[in-house]
């Protein structure tokens, strides 16, 4: 059995294919598994750091921003367009799969597009409430369409959907609260805030939530651990300091770039502050996690947005808007939800309620059901 995956762009991609191809791999050991990718993406590097072999073609997205700079790119986009095509099927020749997996993203277009040309079987994903554009054209001739969220299907040509889940790390469904919160060394007696924008940073969340640590860094009544982001990790600590938050001499908080144990803290969490990525609110599903989202407003088609709203219309979040958002109105979003320990308990079964545990295995037995 031979199976190609495309994916790439973002970790909201690419850690759904790795997962769904851990899986593959855990019931067919003997599988060969090999991912396609943009050259220059974050998917070269993660892909064989995962163990899989990774064949790279030049692929990029199309800007809907009508700008010079980007008339520019559209350019070489489209260029690339016809280029990836011939280099998707040189690979598909090469390695001979007899199924094609696409998980999202530009890349997945070129790849499934000539695999279906090839008379290849094929699967697409939509890890989002609201579609991308490359998964609406691909809707049209894939095998299975898998949906992450049944509110993506009113986006959709109308057709038969397999509501999947998002796939999510093992790690993430097999730990406990009081298993996580032993091993980061924390106690159950005060509550723990986890917060985080991204793994390049959301200068809107870390400035919010420089006031809420302004709040409570001295009091010793939380926990709070904070990710930065990449590009906010240059600015963020001396941006607490100035609002008079001492880390040196606060115990309870970590500030860090990136938080690598993210299972362990996620579990052990009492309210959560993030972006609102698919992944992500999988992942605060599982585990049965109150957040507050804010959602950003740079994505392809605002599908931040439609996902969050999936959450808080079940009552399982808040969701702030970026535009919206000041740091006083996030602190007093939290000093509402923290003292309210009933709100909190509901909104976490909310959030469980809507989760699909079973993701992973609902993916494989949709793909095992076309070889």
């Amino acid at each position: 059995m031979k199976i190609l995956f495309a994916c790439g762009g973002t970790g909201g991609h690419i850690n759904p294919a790795l997962a769904a191809a851990g899986t593959i791999r855990a019931h067919h050991p003997e599988a060969e598994i090999a991912f396609i990718g943009n050259a220059t993406g974050m998917e070269h590097e993660l892909v064989p750091q995962a163990g899989y072999a990774f064949y790279p073609i030049h692929v990029a997205g199309f800007q809907r921003r009508l700008t010079l700079k980007n008339v520019a790119r559209n350019v070489a986009a489209a260029r690339k367009a016809v280029t990836s095509g011939f280099e998707a099927a040189k690979i598909i020749k090469s390695f001979q799969p007899d199924l094609v997996v696409g998980m999202g993203g530009y890349v997945s277009g070129p790849v499934l597009r000539k695999a279906h040309q090839m008379g290849i079987k094929t699967a697409t994903h939509e890890q989002n409430a609201f579609p991308g554009v490359t998964t609406k054209m691909l809707a049209k001739f894939v095998d299975v369409v898998m949906l992450a969220m049944p509110a993506a299907m009113e986006h959709l040509p109308e057709r038969h959907y397999i509501i999947t889940g998002n796939p999510v790390r093992p790690a993430m469904l097999n730990v406990t609260k009081e298993q996580a919160r032993k091993a980061l060394g924390i106690d159950n007696d005060h509550p723990f805030i986890l917060s985080f924008g991204g793994s390049l940073g959301a200068e809107i969340v870390n400035r919010s939530v420089a006031d809420v640590m302004a709040w409570h860094w001295n009091t010793g009544l939380y926990y709070h651990y904070h990710a930065t982001g990449r590009e906010a990790w240059s600015w963020m600590p001396d941006y607490v300091r100035q609002k008079g938050v001492d880390l040196a001499r606060a115990p309870m908080i970590r500030m860090t770039e990136y938080i690598h144990d993210m299972d362990l803290c996620m579990a052990a969490a009492d309210l959560v502050i993030s972006r609102a990525g698919a992944i992500t609110l999988s992942e605060i599903e599982v585990q049965g996690k109150p957040s507050i989202l804010i959602p950003s407003p740079y994505v392809a088609e605002n599908h931040q947005y439609h996902n969050a709203m999936t959450l808080q219309k079940r009552g399982a979040a808040v969701v702030w808007e970026e535009k919206d958002l000041t740091g006083t109105q996030l602190l007093d979003t939290v000093k509402e939800l923290l003292t309210d320990p009933d709100r909190l308990s509901a909104m976490g079964k909310a959030a469980r309620d809507g989760a699909y545990t079973d993701a992973n295995e609902r993916i494989y037995n949709a793909l095992m059901k076309l070889l």
